[in-house]
């Protein structure tokens, strides 16, 4: 049976894991369909959270050298021409190694190696991009490929078309009442509305620390919260917190059951959460991480447009505004149901499909079709 080799190329955070590995699944599925096979190569680096995610997957997965490009002058500048050359040659040997076909880009540390030995090997480079306002990485990507995928409208890269975010089936095709029930059990949450908290694969601080600041209001509003602390939070936010209240877990693998439980979600505007919110239908509270170049606040727009979430200021962002703006809103299921309806309104769920269409129609002669 002929085989495609594709080489993904989205490390570090779940924003870029993520995707990378949905699109994975979408391609062998998609591929299997049309009478032949596709062999997936991930790349990344190995402190990201890839070197646990992609093996679990059954993906083979590539190391290189992270290589960050600094945003402001300092020493790094001196030894970034000769990592970036380590980490390129590196790629450009397993696009030997592998016979790899096409690279596809998510953008972060690994994607600027991936697209430099993609060029250098005149192999098609595609690109996606998951925020309204791109990365270092996928500007450079876009320079040398006209093949640009977006995940929101507006995103301002040449040649993009918007296919939404690659998203795993067991999110893309939830059914949240009829997981609710396993849901509770997995967490160990019982029948009261749910406020589900968290700030991505790493944690975030401000948030936890908000929302264990607001726990002594939690019990009178008949409210529980399921708490994602991260790695370097988890310990002390369990010491703190009232376990009548709130539930504290290290990391969620099992974000189909944290969503199903779920209420409301309260998290930052990662373009990963905002399609995964939307995609399920959840109202949300969103703090957007003040870093980069305010992708995050971008992130958000579409769904504060449409009523699907607030927004609060990462700054404002304290146990005063938990208890003052989140504890009401948890208490009008009126408000909680609009928004959630407006939140369905703006979800791709087949978006993972979408891609793989579009990363075949450029490998591939005559397409997917």
């Amino acid at each position: 049976m002929p085989a495609i080799h594709v080489l993904l190329a989205g490390g570090g955070t779940a924003g870029h894991v993520e995707p990378a590995l949905a699109t994975a699944d979408a391609l062998v599925e998609l591929t299997q369909s049309h009478g032949f096979d596709c062999e997936i190569t991930m790349l990344g680096t190995a402190d990201g959270l890839e070197a646990r995610l992609v093996p679990q997957r059954g993906y083979h997965l590539e190391y290189i050298e992270k290589v960050s490009l600094p945003r402001k002058p300092s020493l790094d500048f001196l030894t970034l021409g000769p990592r970036l050359r380590s980490s390129v040659k590196k790629v450009e040997q397993v696009i030997s190694s592998r016979s790899i076909d096409v690279v596809v880009g998510f953008g972060g540390y690994v994607s600027v190696p991936a697209y430099l030995a993609a060029r250098q090997a005149k192999l098609p480079i595609v690109i996606h991009e998951a925020n309204v306002h791109p990365g270092y990485a996928n500007r450079l990507g876009a320079r040398i490929s006209e093949h640009v995928a977006t995940g929101l409208p507006g995103t301002k890269l040449a040649h993009a078309h918007v296919v939404g975010m690659p998203l795993r089936k067991a999110i893309s095709e939830l059914n949240r009442d009829a997981m609710q029930a396993q849901a509770r059990e997995y967490f160990g949450l019982d029948d009261r509305p749910v406020i589900l908290a968290f700030g991505g694969s790493l944690g975030a601080a401000r948030i936890t620390s908000a929302m264990l600041g607001a726990q002594g209001s939690y019990g009178s509003a008949g409210i529980q919260v399921l708490l994602s602390a991260g790695v370097k939070g988890y310990a002390q936010a369990r010491a703190q917190a009232d376990s009548g209240v709130v539930s504290v877990v290290e990391y969620i693998d099992r974000m189909d059951l944290a969503y199903s439980v779920a209420d409301l979600v309260v998290g930052r505007s990662g373009a990963m959460t905002c399609a995964e919110v939307s995609a399920v239908g959840l109202p949300s509270v969103l703090v957007p991480l003040p870093i980069g170049n305010g992708e995050q606040k971008w992130n958000a727009e579409s769904l504060t447009t449409a009523g699907a979430a607030l927004v609060i200021d990462d700054a404002s962002f304290t146990a005063s505004a938990v208890r003052q703006r989140i504890v009401p809103l948890m208490k009008d299921s009126q408000r909680i149901a609009t928004m959630g309806a407006a939140a369905a309104t703006l979800g791709r769920r087949r978006a993972d499909q979408v891609f793989a269409r579009f990363i075949l129609d450029v490998v591939l002669p005559g397409g997917a079709a």
